[in-house]
């Protein structure tokens, strides 16, 4: 009976398993972008809504100083 050693096969399965390992890292690569970044933006911007409201209540408890 032909004895068999264990030893070449658990090498050649930690030889797969670490080029497997080594095959599979993550690679995370940063650039500078070649153009200048625009950024569009579309804001309105209700500060001058309120200015309005303000006044027009301004008028109206001019107008009408029996309210309070």
């Amino acid at each position: 009976m032909k004895r068999v050693t264990v030893f070449p096969l658990r090498a050649t399965m930690l030889l797969l398993a670490g080029l497997m390992i080594g095959g599979c890292s993550p690679t995370v690569k940063v650039q500078a972008p070649d153009k200048p970044i625009t950024i569009n933006m579309n804001i309105k911007i209700d500060h001058e809504i309120r200015v309005k409201v303000d006044r027009d209540i301004d008028n109206a408890l001019n107008k009408r100083t029996d309210i309070f």
